[in-house]
């Protein structure tokens, strides 16, 4: 991401680019980024079908290095980054003293002494501030190079085909959730990882600003008899809630735990790290609420912030997001209810528009191969 700011925005290496491809332009946490091009529905089902090709270069990259890393890394982190080996990633979440999220993230182990954070770009000065008041007691070297940082997400069943004549990296070869740093055009120590936000399949591309637009040009021709489309937010949020993906600011926050979010799997207790005990009794306790997805029954579209009521009309919780699934063709979304009415199957009720709509909670991912 290159800051320049206008009208208190900051663009993206690639803003001409997307003006130029007749973009949507719109503000998204302090940025001037595409929201669709043409057709959100064409971009989405490109995705799901071909190839599409997201700028997230608003993305925020820390590097953390040195002796102290790891430890610094397996404190503020509820995962066990100790697990990860170099060339792996690992989904996470900084834990706040209060039992919410200060921030979810990735993490890229290159070495046992030098990790990279991808953050959201929402939270970035909020997370350096976080990193940093916990790191005086460790004393790791951490850097924020997102200025200096451009990302690309190539994602869909073609995105091998697309991008492998263009890298010595062989693509195939990297399992999901590692990736590999090498050769991409004429420039080398590119990172390539086999993650995405999607569930489409694909690869996410770190690199320089100073290459961004050709290396942007070079995969939009690589991928045009494949079908490839550039792709905007509005098909990375449908694309993602199709998969039950949290999103920052929705379905997690400062106030959510991540054991009510669903992020169990994540919060390991073999370690020490912020709020441990907090959420090791909360655990124990079982928690009052979860986040569950559902399906509505009735005709509609659930928002955030739309109340949820059982049956009998009792207020149990609010829907954190919602769309009407390209993919599927039926309203779903996302939302915090009592745990007494969490379990796949219950019948709910959604107000939306001062009508109480019947919906019903089921399992995610709602979107399968």
């Amino acid at each position: 991401m290159q800051i320049i700011k206008e009208n208190d925005m900051k663009h993206t290496t690639l803003t001409p680019i997307h003006e130029a491809l007749g973009a949507k332009m719109v503000e998204f946490a302090g940025y001037y980024m595409p929201i669709q091009y043409k057709n959100l529905l064409e971009e989405h089902h490109a995705v799901r079908n071909q190839a599409g090709m997201f700028d997230v270069s608003h993305m925020g990259e820390f590097w953390v290095e040195g002796q102290q890393a790891l430890a610094l890394l397996q404190y503020i982190n509820s995962n066990d980054i100790s697990k990860l080996e170099s060339g792996q990633v690992q989904y996470s979440c900084f834990p706040n003293k209060e039992g919410g999220i200060v921030d979810d993230l990735l993490v890229y182990c290159i070495n046992p002494e030098k990790y990279m954070l991808v953050v959201n770009a929402s939270n970035m000065e909020k997370d350096m501030k976080w990193i940093i008041e916990n790191n005086a007691t460790f004393g790791a070297k951490v850097h924020d190079a997102s200025d200096q940082t451009s990302l690309f997400a190539l994602q869909g069943p073609k995105a091998i085909d697309i991008l492998q004549p263009l890298s010595s990296i062989p693509l195939s070869e990297i399992p999901y959730y590692h990736f590999q740093i090498g050769r991409l055009l004429n420039y080398d120590n590119i990172l390539i990882s086999n993650t995405g936000y999607t569930g489409a399949g694909g690869f996410e591309i770190y690199m320089p600003n100073e290459i961004a637009i050709e290396v942007w040009n070079a995969i939009m021709k690589s991928g045009k008899s494949y079908g490839l489309q550039p792709t905007g937010l509005g098909a990375r949020d449908t694309l993602r809630l199709e998969m039950g993906f949290c999103l920052y600011g929705n379905d997690i926050n400062d106030s959510t735990s991540p054991l009510e979010a669903g992020l169990g799997w994540i919060t390991k207790f073999n370690k020490d790290f912020v709020n441990k005990a907090a959420l090791q009794a909360q655990k124990e306790q079982g928690v009052q609420r979860k986040l569950v997805g559902f399906e509505l029954i009735d005709r509609g579209v659930p928002r955030k912030g739309y109340p949820l009521y059982s049956l009998s009309g009792e207020k149990i919780g609010e829907v954190t997001s919602g769309t009407q699934s390209p993919s599927l063709g039926k309203p779903i979304g996302m939302g915090y209810v009592s745990t007494p009415n969490a379990k796949p199957g219950t019948e709910i009720l959604i107000e939306i528009r001062d009508k109480k709509l019947k919906a019903v909670v089921v399992k995610t991912p709602f979107y399968t191969k």
